[in-house]
């Protein structure tokens, strides 16, 4: 039979790093959604190093949440649910609440309508002081951070013209109209930031 697990090379490099930020931002107990969760690699690592935390997986892409599963299936992990299917551009997602929010790699491969989502849908299932954690690479004031990044936002802008390395300031802008207060902002190995943002407690 046929293995439906995908592999992101980048995983493994950069897994730990971003489980220590989880560590420190994260409830010990409660509901972690992971929007846009890929090959499904990344969240039963910190589901098997967070075992307190149930974590759910989401994908709007079926070879992904085929993989989600599998891997799933895989590693073991009893603390992970099976995988939704979930687009952060819907107006109402298949989630009534949630104690933690994780956004990995997806800002900038997806359109600007996603990041818009991802923000508004936060925002109806987040309760005040939550984390929204977001990773990956990001332009500040209007500038690149490493020649690599400007590279690798050349190819996602000739993939793909509604792709492409965002501006930190503008994802933070969004970010507010919804509801959440300036990022906590922390640098990461390979030109990457981890960005932290909480729901404020308004109406």
């Amino acid at each position: 039979m046929d293995d439906p697990r995908l592999y992101a090379p980048a995983t493994r490099r950069n897994r730990d790093p971003i489980l220590a930020v989880l560590r420190a931002i994260l409830p010990e107990e409660g509901l972690a959604v992971e929007i846009a969760s890929g090959s499904g690699e990344h969240v039963v690592h910190f589901a098997a190093q967070l075992p307190k935390l149930t974590f759910l997986p989401t994908d709007p892409g079926a070879s992904a949440r085929a993989s989600i599963a599998a891997w799933i299936a895989a590693s073991g992990v009893a603390n992970v649910r099976p995988p939704l299917d979930l687009d952060a551009t819907s107006p109402r997602w298949p989630i009534d609440r949630a104690d933690a929010l994780i956004c990995l790699n997806m800002i900038h491969i997806s359109p600007w309508a996603a990041t818009e989502g991802l923000f508004a849908g936060a925002r109806q299932i987040l309760p005040p002081g939550a984390p929204l954690y977001l990773y990956g690479p990001y332009k500040r004031n209007g500038a690149h951070t490493a020649p690599s990044n400007e590279a690798f936002d050349a190819s996602l802008r000739a993939q793909d013209a509604a792709w492409g390395v965002r501006d930190l300031e503008a994802v933070a802008a969004c970010g507010e109209i919804a509801g959440f207060g300036w990022p906590e902002i922390i640098e990461m190995p390979a030109n990457n930031l981890s960005v932290i943002f909480r729901r404020r407690d308004v109406p």
